[in-house]
């Protein structure tokens, strides 16, 4: 078997996985410019900066020179790495991130609608001069942040834990803005599912209309502050309700009325306290979209915070971005995102009809194909064609048996260890050093 038949047979190196995560589109071009060519080249930038934060160790340089044997200092990064415009790094998300469950993946679906989460999360920010001089940190009830934040918002595949589209707020802006821009990728036969931030009429509006162009349906779960109009009470329980459009600049002027279907249910588990679940989505027909199912699929929205935990704490494992700007610190989600689809990508290989592709562990995944992008990266040369065919054989059956086990049915009540009190917020502190004096009273 030649190297070239390997490499189109199964992506073991991590070149080969680059490569087709970013498919046949190829990478953007940035535009011409004036002055010295740059050292690292954007066809060696873009993919080192991904394999590096898939990484546990290592700096930029050193993995440069293990992806293309071209030798740099760490000095040189910071200056190339600011000069590369974020339209680069938008549009290779755009490119590179795609649907990736098919019908073999039957937790990715539901009665054929393509499952896909909408929510947000925010990074934290080293405080380097940069970031403080351009960042104004948020305030807290306690005082400023710690950390200046990047908001950043994900379209996800649920089932497969594999990033659609992500937006991210370099300019501060909201989760609710990035959002309604991710909306404008939204897959067809899609079912989007989004959390109560999002259940108000002004985004289910603008949600309907990115649906109806892609032939695709919204499962929101609704803010208790928007009283809906009762129009007509179903067979199944639910009704269909008209939500109050209205207008951005006047809230006391009502300009339409949008109407969807209400679902509400009560959520309990044996012994605990029941509590009151109200959706809307967009699927009217209670005889193909049963009121209990998409109840039921609504809990599966819960996988888009599983997700982060696994971007936030198994791929990257440290509290904060290491990148010293803002601008940096944005490239740093986006090459976190697209590694996330390479993984993502290797799960959904490893999955069969008895075991889903959430069942094999992120981790041992990230673990197993570090050590194969190794063993394909500095020596590859070394080994034969039948020998790299057996590594990636092993690889792959190691991934297979690397499952988690089935997730428990339970849950955990909402409440702090330590309410905030009106202790004042210790901002200096400051030690006694002296014997205790004891007095009888």
């Amino acid at each position: 078997m030649s190297s070239h038949s390997l490499k189109n047979r199964s992506p073991a190196g991590f070149l080969e996985a680059w490569d087709d995560l970013v498919g046949p589109r190829g990478l953007p071009a940035l535009a011409p410019r004036r002055g010295r060519k740059p050292r690292v080249p954007l066809t060696q930038v873009l993919p080192t900066l991904t394999f590096h934060v898939l990484q546990d160790a290592g700096t930029l340089a050193e993995h440069l020179f293990q992806l293309f044997r071209t030798p740099l200092a760490d000095s040189p990064w910071s200056d190339r790495r600011l000069r590369l415009p974020w339209e680069i790094f938008d549009e290779l998300m755009r490119r590179a991130l795609r649907p990736r469950a098919t019908r073999r993946h039957r937790e990715a679906f539901w009665r054929g609608w393509r499952l896909v989460g909408l929510d947000g999360t925010q990074f934290s920010l080293i405080n380097t001069p940069q970031v403080t001089a351009t960042v104004e940190k948020a305030r807290t009830r306690r005082g400023r942040a710690a950390f200046a934040k990047i908001t950043t918002v994900v379209l996800l595949e649920i089932g497969l834990h594999n990033p659609l589209a992500a937006g991210v707020g370099r300019q501060g802006e909201s989760e609710w803005a990035l959002a309604q821009r991710l909306l404008a990728q939204l897959p067809k036969r899609a079912l989007l599912l989004a959390d109560r931030l999002y259940g108000v009429s002004a985004f289910a509006q603008v949600a309907q209309t990115a649906c109806q162009r892609v032939g695709s349906h919204f499962l929101l779960r609704a803010s208790r502050s928007v009283k809906p109009r009762v129009s007509r009470r179903l067979a199944d329980g639910s009704r269909l309700v008209g939500l109050p459009v209205r207008a951005p600049r006047n809230p006391n002027r009502i300009v339409a009325w949008l109407e969807v279907r209400e679902i509400r249910v009560q959520v309990r588990r044996p012994g605990g306290r029941a509590r009151e679940l109200r959706l809307w989505t967009t699927l009217r027909d209670p005889r193909t979209a049963p009121a209990l199912e998409l109840a039921r699929v609504y809990a599966s929205r819960w996988d888009h915070e599983l997700y982060f935990r696994e971007l936030k704490r198994q791929l990257r494992r440290t509290a904060l971005l290491q990148s010293h700007t803002v601008e940096t610190g944005a490239q740093e989600i986006a090459a976190m995102v697209l590694a996330s689809a390479v993984i993502a990508h290797e799960r959904a290989r490893a999955a069969t009809d008895q075991i889903p592709a959430l069942r094999v562990s992120f981790s041992q995944v990230l673990n197993v194909v570090r050590g194969m992008w190794l063993f394909f990266g500095p020596f590859d040369d070394v080994f034969t064609d039948q020998q790299k065919t057996q590594v990636i054989r092993r690889g792959r059956a190691l991934i297979r048996r690397s499952l988690t086990g089935p997730r428990r049915p339970r849950t955990c009540p909402r409440a702090v260890r330590q309410p905030v009190t009106r202790w004042p917020r210790l901002m200096q502190p400051e030690s006694i050093e002296a014997p205790w004096q004891f007095q009888i009273v």
